[in-house]
């Protein structure tokens, strides 16, 4: 036990931060100004304890640490249990890395009720800190569900035309799955009399039940990968989705559902999850190439963007149930790379539509004359998006094609097409936007002003950083993956 309760802090932070803006009185403009610099500097704070977090983890332990635990209802032996490994700690530094950049941004992207809008994101930031760190399956459950609601409004409320349509689509698929996953975790409690994650790591369920409670989860995680054939609901959140709205869909939420598998599925019921290996790499393979394909297709940036999302979610699923040392590893760091590029993509997207109001590739061309510093920057993400070496997308899903290769070589070779569908539908829209020229329509265009360059630049230096030095966080994970593949 600490004396001091970090995670709990990481956790009451942001939602003290909501409470105060909504007592934030005054004008519309001077309320949106203020709202916005409390937003930021609780999100720097936040930021600052997660940096602490880190610094007093220690390395050589892969238990849990920084444990927190009450009982919250000793009838049912619901606790509020909070701790951390390696695995948890990865994903709270990247969200606490991610939301101080979309609260920036929404300075230039959020221009009606800002402070509701702050209040929603300041929530769900405090939500996915508690997805993250909580080591009790009903309250993971409790915030693995809400984080449905402030999504919902950022997407109802400051979305595109259809946001309507979009929100309660990504409501309603994400909530459906939410049922079996808790007549799961309801028939685990009742027949290990605990809700612990930690004590359910420790019990053995008999085959045959696994198999049943495998499915409920499944169908709960694998819709918020998403994985194909669960995964339309995604394109069109995006598309409606405000910019930081997408940014913290793809870089955050979708990590969601691969970090229960690998939290809940992988270590609770281990003999199910080998027995369905197979059935999740097809699927996975299915997801990478079916959605390459419509990628390919596609005229609208973000929804190429998206469907590009469920294609790279698929290296992450493979990779996990390859259930080999590599496939985990590049599964993990796969998350976390997409994290990075795709939360860069979206906010390059979001840089060109605040200037011409269009997400279609036509309404772009010769961008490198106009906007050289953009154009720069966004090859570098995209390069890391095709998976270039040197860039942290090359190690992400090379790793995860070995493990898959490892586990079963024509597996490994399907997934592997994947590099060369990626590589097209990315390389086209550099062509298209950044070095077509069409001679009755060039648009003129604003580089990117001072702070706008220093964004993409952190995530430009962060893909390249983990792509030359990806031992940074294959060691920091070691601990974490060797534990988990001893149940194998």
């Amino acid at each position: 036990m600490n004396s001091f309760p970090i995670l709990s802090a990481i956790i009451i932070l942001p939602l003290f931060g909501a409470l105060i803006s909504m007592l934030i009185k005054g004008s519309e403009k001077d309320v949106s100004k203020n709202v916005r610099d409390l937003a930021l500097w609780i999100s720097i704070v936040e930021l600052g304890l997660v940096t602490l977090l880190c610094y007093q983890f220690d390395l050589s332990n892969s238990n849990f640490q920084n444990i927190e635990k009450k009982i919250l209802l000793s009838k049912f032996g619901i606790s509020y249990f909070l701790g951390v490994d390696t695995l948890s700690l990865v994903f709270i530094l990247l969200t606490s890395l991610l939301f101080p950049i979309c609260i920036y941004y929404t300075k230039f992207s959020i221009r009606f009720r800002s402070k509701e809008f702050m209040v929603c994101f300041l929530a769900l930031e405090a939500l996915v800190m508690g997805v993250f760190s909580c080591l009790d399956i009903v309250l993971f459950y409790i915030f693995f569900e809400s984080l449905l609601i402030p999504m919902f409004l950022i997407i109802g409320i400051w979305g595109g035309n259809r946001r309507i349509f979009a929100s309660y689509k990504f409501f309603l698929y994400t909530l459906a799955g939410s049922v079996f996953f808790l007549i799961s975790i309801i028939v685990m409690a009742i027949i290990a009399n605990t809700t612990s994650i930690v004590e359910l790591d420790n019990y053995y369920f008999n085959t045959y039940l696994q198999k049943w409670l495998w499915v409920g989860m499944f169908l709960s995680f694998a819709i918020k990968v998403p994985m194909w054939p669960f995964h339309t609901w995604l394109p069109d959140a995006h598309v409606e989705a405000p910019t930081v709205g997408s940014i913290i869909l793809a870089g955050i939420l979708l990590k969601v559902g691969g970090y229960a598998f690998l939290r809940l599925s992988l270590p609770i019921l281990p003999d199910a999850t080998f027995y369905f290996a197979d059935f999740m790499i097809i699927v996975s393979i299915i997801s990478i190439i079916y959605t390459s394909f419509v990628a390919i297709a596609q005229d609208d940036i973000k929804k190429m963007i998206a469907y590009s999302s469920v294609a790279h979610m698929g290296y992450v699923t493979a990779g996990i149930f390859s259930l080999t040392e590599e496939g985990i590893k590049g599964a993990i760091f796969q998350m976390v790379s997409h994290g990075i590029v795709s939360s860069a993509l979206f906010l390059s997207i979001g840089f060109l539509y605040e200037q011409t109001k269009s997400r279609e590739i036509k309404t772009y061309s010769f961008l490198v004359k106009s906007m050289p510093t953009f154009s720069f920057l966004f090859i570098v993400i995209v390069l890391s998006s095709i998976g270039l070496p040197g860039t942290s997308g090359f190690i992400g899903e090379l790793l995860s094609v070995l493990g898959v290769y490892k586990y079963n070589s024509l597996f490994g070779l399907l997934v592997a097409t994947g590099l060369i569908l990626g590589a097209i539908y990315m390389l086209r829209l550099v062509r298209e936007i950044i070095f077509t020229v069409d001679k009755d329509k060039v648009l003129v265009l604003k580089d990117l002003i001072l702070s706008e360059r220093l964004l993409l630049l952190f995530f430009a230096i962060t893909t390249l950083l983990l792509g030359i030095f990806p031992n940074l966080l294959l060691n920091f994970i070691d601990g974490y993956t060797f534990k988990l593949i001893a149940n194998f």
